[in-house]
């Protein structure tokens, strides 16, 4: 049986990951969630486990001069001080939930490979990288690091943008016909490709994706046809929208391409 801790009690991707093993493979993995709030998560025994799949951090928060420290002691130096007590107390793999945030990319003409050079330009961004970084040198022959760049996560009650454009739309009933193209992956997706590293034991970045592209005019006009709401689809603003991607944060996020390999 492959034992499992996930850093990072409550979490969206950690609690559905937990579920998928309990439900599914409840006889091959045990799985515990530590609260990494709790101050006294250090003086919790690594040792019994064969993984440690890090997810605690700070996401999906406005970013303020006031909050920068906060993303570094989080996203960054929690990660790491998890990893080196993980480590120490002789885990055999630890996974650390990166983002394609270190790319520094709200759109891109090119697509996205390991070997795009990294510019976060973020809180979120930069503190996941020099956490990257960091962790990566742990790497070893007994203690393997496997780090995830995932793209969007979106499924059920997620968080994130895409909720955020799907409540708007529920409101206002109006969206462009815009056609784009966007590296996203679904949290069933990710779970899976979770439990393959694992069995696997796989070391290194990854960067996981759904086998498609999502295009966010046909992913709202699905969600909106599966709830019953008529929504008014139109293409009027369609050049406007076009001329202000890479120019509008908002804009470039919801239309811009942004696409791994």
């Amino acid at each position: 049986m492959i034992k499992i801790l996930i850093t990072g009690k409550g979490s969206y991707i950690g609690t559905h990951f937990k579920e998928y093993l309990l439900n599914s493979f409840k006889d091959q993995y045990e799985v515990v969630e530590l609260d990494m709030q709790d101050p006294n998560w250090k003086d919790h025994d690594f040792s019994k486990y064969n993984v440690v799949y890090h997810v605690a951090g700070i996401a999906h928060k406005k970013e303020v001069k006031e909050n920068e420290s906060l993303y570094y002691k989080v996203n960054r130096d929690l990660a790491i001080e998890t990893a080196k007590k993980a480590k120490e107390d002789g885990v055999k793999q630890f996974i650390f939930m990166s983002s394609m945030s270190v790319y520094g990319l709200i759109y891109s003409k090119d697509l996205i490979t390991l070997n795009t050079p990294c510019k976060p330009n973020t809180y979120y961004g930069k503190s996941k990288y020099e956490a990257e970084n960091e962790i990566l040198k742990l790497n070893d022959k007994d203690f393997k690091v496997c780090v995830l760049r995932p793209p969007m996560v979106y499924g059920k009650n997620s968080p994130g943008n895409l909720t955020k454009l799907i409540n708007l739309v529920r409101k206002v009933k109006v969206f462009p016909t815009i056609k784009n193209e966007r590296s996203s992956i679904t949290i069933d997706k990710l779970v899976e490709y979770v439990k393959y590293y694992i069995d696997n034991e796989s070391t290194g970045i990854y960067l996981p994706q759904n086998d498609y592209y999502l295009c966010t005019y046909e992913v709202v006009k699905e969600m909106m046809n599966e709830e019953g709401i008529k929504i008014h689809y139109i293409s009027v603003f369609n050049p406007l929208i076009r001329f202000l991607i890479g120019k509008q944060t908002l804009v470039t996020k919801c239309f811009g391409d942004l696409k791994y390999e």
